[in-house]
């Protein structure tokens, strides 16, 4: 039977969290000259929802043993995870500026890297591999008989990689009741919109096919986020049960008016004007209660 007893209060203090990461964000992008807002400010209610209440997950203690995994597959948004690191006190931003894309250091990425940024699960870039390196890690759990979670964060566009849906096909094969792959279909690619750069909808139904469990969400509602998480069976490893696809409709460059939909904002950096009037638009989004 489902749960449907979600903490309101809960879910107030996500969303306001949700307002302070995209104006971290937004801030973050502005002194590094670059980045994928877009993209990024999509996935901000999940991975608020996942960091800050529904993973096993030190942000401090990244490597302990029996933590929950997330790969980022879309890994150009990569940003967003930073600033969630910085703002649950793993470092601080002047620190991710300072150490940026430098020619020394290089801890942070454009996309991340686990060898430099101890936080990030998988070093990933190359669209595609995000959700093959989480079904090994599912696998691996099996193997081991741990009872920890595997998330892989993947875009839409990012679906027109053959590799995904070998993995898919590969997933539910092995029955891999431990891999929660969350969608990010914002809908909206570099160059247009998905449905005319490679339609893959209906995507339900194919991930259906699959052999998938699909569950469809807006993925900018922060409820709808904590009742699809709260609600995941138990990551029993030798279970075998249907692998978990969780499709976000969201919206591109979600809370910033200007931004949204617009896929000239999917890369690039903000200048001064704009960044006053995103981070204003940012806070607008906070709800007055």
């Amino acid at each position: 039977m489902r749960n449907y007893n979600i903490d309101l209060e809960m879910v107030k203090e996500l969303e306001d969290k949700c307002v302070k990461i995209r104006k971290d964000l937004l801030n973050f992008i502005y002194r590094i000259g670059m980045g994928h807002l877009g993209g990024e400010l999509s996935i901000v209610e999940m991975s608020v929802a996942l960091y800050y209440k529904y993973m096993n997950y030190d942000v401090m203690n990244p490597k302990m043993e029996d933590r929950d995994r997330l790969v980022l597959s879309k890994a150009h948004c990569s940003e967003t995870l930073y600033t969630i690191f910085s703002d649950m006190g793993a470092y601080t931003m002047d620190y991710m500026v300072e150490h940026f894309e430098s020619l020394d250091t290089a801890i942070f990425g454009m996309h991340c890297n686990r060898l430099y940024c101890p936080q990030i699960e998988v070093s990933a870039g190359s669209l595609g591999h995000g959700l093959p390196i989480a079904l090994g890690l599912a696998l691996g759990a099996r193997k081991q008989k741990k009872n920890w979670r595997t998330f892989c964060i993947t875009g839409d566009g990012e679906l027109n990689e053959g590799t995904n849906w070998e993995a898919f096909m590969a997933a539910s094969h092995y029955q891999l009741g431990n891999l929660v792959c969350v969608i990010d279909k914002n809908k909206v690619s570099m160059t247009g919109f998905t449905k005319d750069v490679m339609n893959i909808d209906p995507l339900d139904e194919r991930l259906r096919a699959f052999g998938w469990d699909v569950r469809e969400i807006n993925g900018n509602n922060m409820y709808e986020c904590c009742e699809v998480l709260q609600n995941l069976p138990p990551a029993e490893p030798e279970y075998r049960r249907k692998p978990i696809a969780i499709i976000m409709h969201t919206v591109k460059g979600k809370g910033v008016d200007f931004m949204e939909n617009d896929y000239k904002w999917h890369g690039g950096g903000i200048g001064d004007e704009d960044l006053k009037r995103a981070l204003k638009s940012a806070e607008d989004t906070r709800r007055v209660r």
